[in-house]
């Protein structure tokens, strides 16, 4: 996701004072902002109320943005942090995926119930492997599996190296293999 020219005209607006300004960027990034909090934290509810009182706080701390950087890079280190800290005050770090059915629903039907029906134990095998992996490898998994983060665009919203970034995401990949070794 890249920081566009349009995003630093209105940044420029919202850090003069134009609160309208706002509305443009929180249009750009709303749906991107909950998938990540959803990721993080595994419950619609949450992931919305998380993803808004983190454009809260970005608007709040706006005058510190340095134009020319990423908005959402910075934007989803105050998510992740407030994700973070939600999940570590609620002591609930290995909170199941089961409640994260929008991260399921590109697994649409079909015509034949028994190919519906094997759609639905996988999916609902992946969904229990995703939630039994530890937050930040599941994050990490996430990040690039479902919404298509490179490695480079990860390792800024993480802020940590590549290699770190493809360390994670081996072993994310082999535990979930781990776990769904019986499928194949």
């Amino acid at each position: 996701m890249k920081t566009g020219p349009q995003d630093d005209e209105a940044i420029v607006r919202v850090q003069r004072g134009d609160r309208n300004a706002y509305a443009v960027i929180v249009q750009t990034y709303m749906k991107p902002a909950y998938y990540s909090a959803l990721s993080l934290v595994g419950s619609h509810d949450d992931a919305m109320e998380l993803s808004q009182q983190a454009f809260v706080r970005a608007y709040t701390s706006i005058a510190s943005f340095q134009l020319g950087s990423r908005f959402f890079t910075w934007y989803y280190r105050i998510l992740r942090n407030l994700c973070l800290n939600f999940l570590r005050d609620r002591a609930a770090h290995a909170r199941p995926l089961s409640q994260c059915e929008a991260l399921f629903e590109n697994l649409a039907g079909s015509d034949d119930p028994s190919e519906d029906a094997e759609r639905a134990l996988l999916r609902d095998r992946v969904r229990d492997a995703l939630g039994r992996l530890r937050p930040e490898e599941r994050e990490i998994l996430l990040l690039r599996e479902f919404e298509g983060y490179n490695y480079a665009e990860i390792s800024e919203l993480l802020e940590c190296p590549v290699g770190t970034v493809m360390s994670r995401l081996y072993y994310a990949r082999k535990h979930v293999k781990e776990m769904l070794e019986d499928l194949s």
